[in-house]
């Protein structure tokens, strides 16, 4: 004889269904408040602070759109950040995802040295950002920088010109953060499984074939996800090149977010029109990665 199922009265059922609800609210609540604390009220703060009158020290606070607007764009160097910030995301995005990939598909291989290479790769990632590139100063000081006496007769100088500045500032970067996009590229491959790779070899296909028609299209969520990544903290550099270059040589090395700083709390000290490139450049930043997200939806399709 089959048994019943035992079926709750509907009052029963109510309450705990209340009681679920109730402890679902209790769970996400520190969550909610982290977000509400730390990006959804600075978010609405900066919102505020684009629309008025708001000087870094003393001084009346009023509305004044869209004089904050009209400031940021008029800014000097309002297009060259621009352009060297897309210019710097462009050269370091190509870079970190190519020798990510590479050296992924390195490790993969060796079996033998998996271990070492995986560690040896990933010991860069273990340092700070801010660290890193106080330690790339050192090296590339030209009084006393290792790096700057092997060239000391060339009359080369890693932060002289603006050129020299840009590709110094991406080795640094290159060398910080190339383990990390290596991990992230390595569980997207080991997720592929193998038996493609060997009805691939039984059909004949060689490496370059192999690659392209399996290893690329398999690994487009993880390409995804780390061009996202990169282009995201490239738009948002900051401390390599405050510490490395502090924006010269000429001013040729300010980015988006210098810019940001500096009218701020260096030149303007002028927070609303801080602000105001805050908001300019979120939007920027929501839009560009929308049409990242499209791009990469499109292709999977």
């Amino acid at each position: 004889m089959a048994t019943q199922r035992r079926v709750r009265p509907p009052r029963r059922r109510a309450r705990v269904g209340r009681r679920e609800a109730v402890q679902g609210w209790l769970y996400a609540s520190p969550t909610a408040i982290f977000v509400l604390l730390l990006f959804v009220f600075p978010l609405l703060l900066v919102l505020q602070m684009s629309g008025s009158d708001w000087p870094l020290l003393g001084g009346n606070r009023g509305p004044n759109v869209p004089d904050n607007f009209v400031q940021a764009v008029d800014n000097r160097f309002f297009v060259d950040s621009i352009v060297f910030t897309l210019k710097y995301t462009a050269v370091a995005t190509v870079l970190l995802i190519g020798l990510g990939l590479g050296l992924a598909l390195l490790v993969q291989e060796s079996s033998r040295w998996q271990n070492l290479l995986r560690v040896s790769f990933l010991v860069p990632s273990a340092l700070g950002l801010a660290s890193a590139s106080l330690l790339f100063y050192v090296l590339y000081s030209p009084i006393a920088g290792p790096a700057s006496g092997l060239l000391a007769g060339t009359g080369f100088t890693f932060l002289g010109t603006p050129n020299a500045a840009l590709f110094s500032t991406v080795f640094l970067i290159v060398w910080r953060f190339a383990g990390f996009y290596m991990l992230l590229m390595l569980v997207g491959l080991q997720g592929i499984p193998g038996d493609l790779y060997e009805a691939a070899r039984i059909d004949g296909a060689g490496r370059w074939q192999t690659f392209r028609s399996i290893t690329i299209p398999l690994l487009k969520p993880t390409l995804a996800l780390t061009t996202i990544m990169c282009v995201t903290g490239s738009l948002l550099a900051f401390e390599q090149f405050y510490i490395l270059t502090k924006g010269g040589p000429d001013n040729s090395t300010i980015t988006i977010v210098q810019l940001i700083y500096s009218v701020a709390f260096q030149g303007q000290n002028d927070l609303g029109v801080a602000a105001a490139l805050s908001v300019m450049a979120l939007l920027a930043l929501v839009v560009i990665n929308m049409a990242q997200l499209r791009a990469f939806r499109t292709d999977e399709r």
